[in-house]
């Protein structure tokens, strides 16, 4: 797989019209932060997007509700789907997808991201929302569908190292959609469905499974254009990537 990692002062990155997920950059070398937006992980409205509004529309439909694609989009059909959802179950008809939507939904994982707040750097892996572990896999399926399982994981632990530092973003959608950072994006196969070994790559990684000691960086040497990551310090080499620090 193609890679390269842009170099120069962080950017905040936004999923555009995206789930309402904590994103807020940092910039390298201590400079002043760059933060935008902190809203709770897991809240969902119109415009939202990701693979939480998925399963919100899956039960929907399933249970005669929506009538739309499972696309994962949060547009006017799922909200009036959701209204009719909440107004049956006796909540507040906001058509928005709170605590007591979510824990009627029986989307317990989600409603236990919002009761016990699991927003900013501090996440432990039980806190991470449906949609970190659906963008986490579709990450580590656009980067490295061709490597070990290892190797995989090991890109799920770079983005994992760097949720945790404070150099980078402190989610796993701000480090994913971090501008320059990952070659997936830039190119859209990010928008590629993962298979089930990206999504087990992706529990372990956000499990604490690191095979690379801690690096922030992997790069494909025969491929990599940016001559700033060969001075990288080198940790291991997994497949056809380096990870580095």
């Amino acid at each position: 797989m193609k890679k390269y990692l842009a170099i120069g002062a962080l950017t905040l990155a936004l999923l555009a019209g995206g789930t309402a997920a904590s994103v807020a950059a940092v910039s390298r070398g201590g400079d002043e932060a760059v933060t935008a937006v902190v809203a709770e992980a897991a809240v969902l409205r119109q415009g939202s997007r990701g693979g939480e509004v998925k399963e919100v529309q899956r039960r929907l439909k399933q249970w005669g509700y929506y009538k739309g694609a499972v696309d994962g989009i949060f547009g006017s059909a799922t909200k009036q789907a959701v209204i009719s959802f909440q107004k049956k179950n006796g909540l507040t008809a906001d058509g928005i997808v709170g605590k007591a939507t979510y824990k009627a939904l029986g989307m317990n994982d989600s409603y236990n991201v919002l009761q016990n707040g699991s927003t900013g750097s501090s996440q432990k892996p039980s806190d991470y929302t449906s949609s970190d572990l659906y963008l986490m896999a579709k990450a580590i399926y656009a980067e490295g569908r061709g490597e070990s399982y290892t190797g995989q994981v090991a890109i799920g632990a770079v983005i994992m190292n760097r949720v945790k530092s404070p150099s980078f973003p402190n989610t796993v959608a701000g480090v994913i959609y971090q501008k320059g950072a990952f070659t997936a994006v830039t190119d859209g196969q990010i928008n590629l469905e993962p298979n089930e070994t990206a999504y087990n790559a992706a529990r372990d990684a956000m499990n604490g499974w690191d095979p690379t000691y801690g690096s922030l960086y992997y790069y494909n040497p025969a491929v990599a254009t940016s001559a700033w990551i060969f001075n990288r310090k080198t940790v291991t080499v997994i497949g056809k990537h380096v990870f580095a620090i």
